[in-house]
């Protein structure tokens, strides 16, 4: 998990798990989506792929990157529930503060 972390860290990183979601693409095609060098796009892919978050298929000489489903999924669960405990706090704070509200009002 931490390696993930830090490989979406970047914000790039998290542009090209976007970009290769649903698809395969090739790392030109997925280049051609940002202004940085082919070297550089080559790099945030190696990271993503050390951190277990996409797959690597080859094609003759091509090599095909796709999102693995199940480490972004793991992920999405693992931050998942710091978004449900900042609802939870924030859906707290809301009925104290009509509690608070319907106690002035009396």
């Amino acid at each position: 998990m931490d390696a993930a972390l830090k490989a979406i860290a970047e914000p790039r990183r998290r542009e090209i798990l976007k970009l290769i979601h649903v698809h395969e693409m090739t790392s030109g095609a997925i280049a051609s989506h940002f202004d940085v060098t082919r070297p550089a796009i080559s790099q945030h892919l190696r990271v993503l792929e050390e951190a277990a978050l996409v797959t690597v298929r080859r094609e003759g000489t091509r090599r095909l990157y796709k999102a693995r489903p199940e480490a972004v999924n793991e992920l999405r669960r693992y931050l998942q529930c710091f978004w449900s405990e900042g609802l939870g706090a924030l859906a707290e704070a809301a009925e104290a503060e009509e509690r608070n509200e319907r106690g002035k009002g009396r």
